[in-house]
C-alpha cells in the first residue's frame, strides 16, 4: 500500500511539473517562463497570462527606472521567423499591457505592446532597447483587441499591427545585433496596477525569412 501511495504521489508531482509550462499549438519549441505569472491558462488555443502588481519591462531614457520583472512565456526561435498573435486585455490601469517580446539579454530587447497609455487611450506601443529604451507610441484602437506580427530577417526586426488580422500596418523596421541564441514570446505587465490579465489568441509561428518588409506575409 505504501508503495502504491508513493508511486501515486510521484506521478502527481510529475503531472503538476509538466503543467507548469504550456505547450502552445503551432509553436514546435520548448516554452519556459521568465518571471512566473500570478496565474496562466491555455485552453482552446488561447493563452491567458496574469501579471501581478508593479510588473514591467522598461529601461527609462532618464535612467531613473529600470525593471524587468514582467512575466514572459518564451522560447528559442529559428534564426528567421514570423510570429503572430491576437492580443486582448481590459485596459484597467495605466500602462497595463500585453506584448510580443524579443529578448537577447537584459540590455537588448524589443517589446511590441497593446497598452493603456498615459492619456488612457488603447495604444499600440513599441519599445526598442539598446542599453536604454525608446518608447514609440503608434495608433490608438477602439476595441480591446488587436493583432500583432513580429518578423526577424537577419538582424532586422519588423513589427506590424492589424485591427482585423488581415490588413497589416508596418509599425517599426529596426536593426539590432542579435546573436545565434535569443528568445521570443509573450508578455503581460501591470506597472501601476495590482494585476493585468492578457489573452493571446490566433497564435501562429513560421520559420522563414521575410523578403519584403512592406508586404506582411
Amino acid at each position: 500500500m505504501k508503495q502504491c501511495i508513493a508511486l501515486l504521489l510521484l506521478l502527481c508531482t510529475q503531472y503538476i511539473h509538466a503543467q507548469e509550462t504550456p505547450t502552445i499549438g503551432g509553436i514546435p519549441k520548448t516554452m519556459y517562463w521568465e518571471n512566473k505569472p500570478t496565474s496562466w491558462t491555455y485552453k482552446n488555443n488561447i493563452l491567458s497570462i496574469q501579471a501581478g502588481a508593479k510588473t514591467d519591462m522598461f529601461r527609462d531614457p532618464n535612467v531613473t527606472y529600470n525593471t524587468d520583472n514582467a512575466p514572459k512565456l518564451l522560447f528559442q526561435p529559428d534564426s528567421n521567423f514570423i510570429l503572430t498573435a491576437g492580443i486582448e486585455q481590459a485596459f484597467t490601469n495605466k500602462w497595463d499591457g500585453g506584448a510580443l517580446v524579443l529578448k537577447v539579454d537584459s540590455l537588448r530587447w524589443i517589446k511590441f505592446c497593446l497598452e493603456k497609455d498615459y492619456t488612457g487611450a488603447k495604444r499600440i506601443v513599441s519599445v526598442v532597447t539598446n542599453n536604454v529604451s525608446d518608447d514609440a507610441n503608434s495608433i490608438a484602437i477602439t476595441g480591446n483587441k488587436a493583432f500583432f506580427k513580429m518578423a526577424k530577417a537577419g538582424n532586422v526586426i519588423i513589427l506590424y499591427v492589424s485591427t482585423d488580422g488581415k490588413q497589416w500596418l508596418l509599425v517599426r523596421h529596426v536593426q539590432m545585433s542579435i546573436p545565434e541564441k535569443f528568445s521570443v514570446g509573450f508578455l503581460a505587465q501591470s506597472p501601476t496596477g495590482q494585476s493585468c490579465t492578457v489573452r493571446f489568441s490566433n497564435i501562429t509561428y513560421t520559420a522563414k525569412k521575410l523578403q519584403d518588409p512592406y508586404v506582411a506575409e
